[in-house]
């Protein structure tokens, strides 16, 4: 990232980078390319090779056993496991499984949000707006029975429910449903799908949710429901918070414990805040991790209870602690 002299310093102290970080050279991560160059100098000091093909097959014995080896920045995972976590989240049984059912489920957001969907559609299903929304009076209703009457009426105060955007939780919700094939438009109506229909006669709710969630995390655009900037790490890595959570989650904790876990895993998210955004790096990152990561993706699918410090839209602390839907829909094969 090029940084002008006057610019905020990347490293989000919110000094000028010219007297901040300017001339200053920070210290390669053990996980960098500098890093890992540093460690194999340091390994091959003093040895002798008879030949290159020797010399070769000791770097990859090194890296093979570097990269199987618990690293602290990844919070115990190994680089290699790391990878898979970014790369492979659903294709590595070794590491992680999902269960295509999931006891409990009905009790996440999303689940109570979809329930209402599901019962509105029914075997008629439902007439979208000229737009090709949800209809008005059932947001309305949806949201009245989501929050209950005091918390409506809070929410609704100053801007009420005129369209599907306004309720934005189940805007959403409708989304996710359609990208995991539950809930599709079919000669001018929402109708469920008939996959959804089958999973609901046979399993019920705890069947649809494991299709919500990959939908969520795999294919749904997480910026969508913000304004922060791009930050694709963050949704590329969702099972790393959740897996903190599996390990950490227990005991309720402020979410900067999270936010340091992430930025010391990912630093690299720091140089992905464009330099003309109005907030400091590091802020940036905190915030916009624990929105999509913690709120809206942990919190909606009930995997962790996330709680504003202060009854207020503005708050930006919370409280996180895993909840039991998160040990049975995400099945972790590491050792603790």
């Amino acid at each position: 990232m090029t940084v002008g002299r006057n610019d905020p310093c990347p490293c989000g102290s919110g000094k000028k980078y010219k007297k901040c970080c300017l001339g200053k050279e920070a210290p390669a991560r053990s996980d960098s390319p500098a890093g890992v160059a540093g460690e194999l100098r340091q390994a091959l000091e003093g040895r002798e090779f008879g030949s290159l093909a020797e010399a070769q097959a000791f770097a990859e014995h090194f890296m093979r056993r570097r990269n199987i080896a618990p690293m602290e920045d990844f919070a115990g995972l190994a680089p290699e496991q790391m990878f898979r976590f970014l790369n492979f989240p659903w294709d590595s049984p070794e590491l992680v499984s999902f269960p295509e059912v999931v006891p409990g489920a009905a009790e996440a957001p999303i689940m109570r949000l979809f329930g209402l969907l599901a019962a509105a559609i029914g075997e008629a299903g439902l007439k979208p707006t000229a737009t090709g929304n949800l209809p008005r009076n059932f947001c309305r209703e949806a949201a009245l029975t989501f929050w209950g009457e005091e918390t409506f009426r809070e929410k609704t105060r100053f801007v009420g429910i005129n369209k599907e955007d306004d309720f934005h939780e189940l805007h959403v919700t409708r989304l996710t449903a359609e990208l995991a094939g539950l809930v599709r438009k079919y000669r001018g109506r929402f109708i469920l799908s008939r996959e959804c229909r089958r999973l609901l006669a046979e399993h019920g709710p705890e069947a649809v949710y494991p299709r919500l969630l990959q939908a969520y995390a795999r294919d749904f655009n997480w910026p969508y429901r913000d304004r922060y900037p791009e930050l694709e790490i963050i949704q590329r890595s969702f099972l790393f918070p959740l897996y903190l959570l599996q390990r950490h989650g227990a005991e309720e904790r402020p979410q900067t414990f999270y936010e340091d876990a992430f930025l010391r895993a990912f630093p690299q998210a720091l140089d992905e805040v464009p330099s003309d955004y109005f907030f400091p790096p590091d802020s940036t990152v905190r915030g916009c991790f624990t929105l999509r990561a913690l709120v809206n993706f942990a919190g909606f699918f009930g995997l962790a209870a996330v709680v504003p410090t202060i009854a207020s839209i503005f708050c930006k602390d919370f409280r996180v602690q895993k909840l039991p839907l998160l040990a049975a829909a995400i099945r972790f094969h590491l050792p603790r």
